[in-house]
């Protein structure tokens, strides 16, 4: 019944189109507009309390393709880590009833960081991902890099390593918190050299080895060799999805593993690690020892495992049992399928990190959830692979699982950066999206938007009480008897037939 003008067909807002000789009044006065804006603003307000009490509402109205992947991103890492706070009680019970004498000590104190951590990820989430990559990057890679440099000058040497940093009687370990940063810096530098084009090679060239090399050379110097090359395998990954040619990537990649080969096979310990990991039996009561235990966790789990609480190793056979080791434990509570579950789960995060990826509206944001995707799942196999003996021992936590405060709280800022880059995620505006937002239909005395539906009380009436309506493009708005507007369409079908006759009649 009624016809809607657009934008599209040349015809501006507010004026009316000429139709078959006819033109129709403008639709209404500067007033009535204001009243209909009003009137607008009202239903939206309406709209956004009634939104309130639909606590479902965002997901309806978000599309699949963008809610989907992060409803299971979400509960991937929420299952993960309540799984994780399960099995760091079980694996630290006895250690901490040994030494505190209270078995929940260090499930408390990782609780405790599971919240900090959460809450910094719901924060990081609700804002949009170009805040923290843009604006306030430059903030945060000072504080990282202050972090850094006092670790190095300041900390005492633990187990050969310079990790941790105590400030205000809590311990951090920056070269977590970097990751997120070294992170944030690469998808900076390469939307503005690749997708902007505000910086030349050479330019983004300086600008990497500062904002990127100067972390991960600090990283380095601790040592840290697992979380630098970890965060540079992520790096590499964000490289590939900016597209760079690929014979620049085989040898960043080669002149990469050249220099890790070279500083691990510097250190003494670290090359006994890779020769512990041919032979771990060559010295079992030495250095040898932690690794075989962790098969005599996975040996004794089975497939079904011996159940939660139940583990053997954890009586000080196996060291690090809740921390490094943690996966071992699981391997013999949980057994085989223990296992298989948490590797399906971290597969599930990485598919579901992708697809984010993949829809992300920039190429910065395509990177971010990218690189803290692929930053999550290298750790994990790092973590796996060494506690399986595929790669040598790098002493890195399990994401979400590992006790460790410093590493729950870094993998959930990585989480909560990625769901920001899916809570900014739109659908690209098409020809017809723009001609649906500048349809309108003349309702009452003021202009509606098309497609919203109107009221039947007394929202929808004029200012006399009456029902209104007026169309555009076509047909004279006219008044009925009682106050009441109808449309007429013009000469009826008949009229139509009898007009050509009496004009071929008159040809």
């Amino acid at each position: 019944m009624t016809q809607a003008t657009t934008r599209a067909r040349g015809v501006p807002r507010g004026q009316a189109a000429s139709r078959g000789g006819r033109t129709s009044r403008p639709v209404a006065s500067q007033a009535g507009s204001r009243k209909a804006g009003s009137r607008r603003a009202s239903a939206a307000r309406d709209g956004s309390v009634r939104g309130a009490g639909r606590p479902f509402a965002a997901i309806e109205e978000t599309p699949a393709r963008f809610m989907t992947p992060r409803i299971v991103y979400i509960v991937c890492v929420g299952i993960l880590l309540a799984f994780g706070l399960l099995m760091v009680y079980s694996a630290s019970s006895i250690t901490a009833l040994n030494q505190t004498g209270d078995a929940a000590y260090l499930f408390k104190r990782q609780l405790a960081s599971a919240l900090i951590g959460v809450a910094l990820a719901v924060v990081i989430a609700r804002q949009d991902y170009r805040l923290w990559a843009f604006k306030v990057l430059p903030a945060l890679w000072v504080v990282v890099v202050v972090l850094l440099v006092a670790t190095l000058a300041l900390s005492t040497a633990t187990n050969g390593a310079t990790r941790w940093v105590s400030i205000a009687g809590i311990s951090l370990q920056p070269s977590e918190l970097a990751k997120a940063v070294v992170i944030l810096t690469g998808a900076n530098i390469l939307q503005r050299y690749v997708e902007d084009s505000e910086l030349d090679f050479k330019q983004a060239i300086k600008l990497a080895l500062v904002g990127v090399g100067a972390p991960l050379v600090l990283i380095l110097a601790q040592p840290d060799k697992g979380t630098a090359a970890i965060t540079a395998a992520a790096i590499f990954v964000m490289l590939y999805l900016a597209g760079f040619p690929r014979r620049l990537l085989g040898g960043v990649l080669l002149a990469g593993v050249v220099l890790m080969a070279a500083i691990s096979l510097r250190d003494d310990y670290s090359r006994q690690r890779i020769l512990t990991m041919f032979d771990p039996w060559e010295d079992p009561y030495g250095t040898g020892y932690q690794l075989i235990q962790g098969f005599y966790a996975f040996g004794s789990g089975g497939l079904l495992g011996v159940g939660i609480g139940f583990s053997k190793q954890k009586y000080g056979f196996l060291p690090y049992a809740y921390n490094d080791f943690i996966f071992a434990v699981i391997g013999e509570e949980c057994g085989l399928l223990g296992t298989l579950g948490v590797v399906a789960g971290f597969a599930v995060i990485a598919v579901a990190g992708f697809r984010i990826a993949r829809y992300a509206p920039d190429l910065a944001g395509k990177l971010i959830a990218a690189g803290c995707t692929s930053l999550i799942v290298f750790q994990f196999l790092v973590n796996a692979c060494g506690v399986l003996g595929m790669i040598p021992l790098s002493g890195k936590p399990l994401p979400f699982i590992s006790y460790g405060g410093s590493s729950v709280i870094s993998c959930l800022i990585l989480a909560g950066l990625t769901v920001s880059v899916s809570r900014s995620s739109r659908l690209p505006e098409t020809v017809h999206d723009r001609r649906r937002s500048q349809m309108r239909v003349a309702a009452g005395d003021g202009v509606a938007e098309a497609g919203r539906a109107a009221g039947t009380g007394s929202r929808a009436r004029g200012a006399s009480g009456a029902e209104g309506l007026r169309v555009l493009d076509g047909g004279r708005a006219t008044s009925a008897q009682g106050g009441r507007r109808r449309i007429d369409l013009g000469p009826s079908a008949s009229e139509r037939l009898r007009g050509r006759g009496h004009d071929s009649g008159r040809r």
